[in-house]
């Protein structure tokens, strides 16, 4: 191989890295935070007094976490997913920083979501219908 081509592949290689490198540090903090807990894209975001519940779907699966507002201390939190026909799947417990991440399966039906952290709650309507 010429030193040449060495020296383009080397190059390259280093503007990748540093490329994904200020991709990572440019990421805002709950948004990736978030992401480690659910797979898809962010699709609804519930806020409340206390935190917000971050919804995310991917292939027909509806995921959802509830972050606290102030984390640190832990106290009764629950995140809930329901798929209209079934029953809820809950996350309930005392937690410092989230609960969750809860995933259904809904397809096509609609989802009725539910958070808590604390005294603050959030309940959502039928959607996704």
């Amino acid at each position: 191989m010429h030193s040449g081509a060495i020296r383009r592949r080397l190059a390259l290689g280093l503007a990748v890295l540093t490329a994904s490198g200020l991709l990572a540090v440019a990421a805002p903090g709950q948004a990736q935070a978030a992401s480690a807990y659910c797979p898809g894209r962010k699709v609804r975001i519930l806020p409340f007094s206390t935190g917000t519940v971050l919804v995310y779907k991917r292939g027909g699966y509806v995921c959802a976490v509830t972050l606290a507002k102030r984390p640190g201390v832990k106290r009764t939190m629950s995140v809930s997913v329901q798929a209209r026909g079934n029953r809820p799947v809950v996350d309930e417990g005392k937690y410092a920083h989230h609960a969750g991440p809860v995933t259904v399966h809904a397809g096509r039906r609609c989802v009725w979501l539910k958070g808590r952290v604390g005294g603050g709650k959030s309940s959502s309507v039928w959607i996704f219908c």
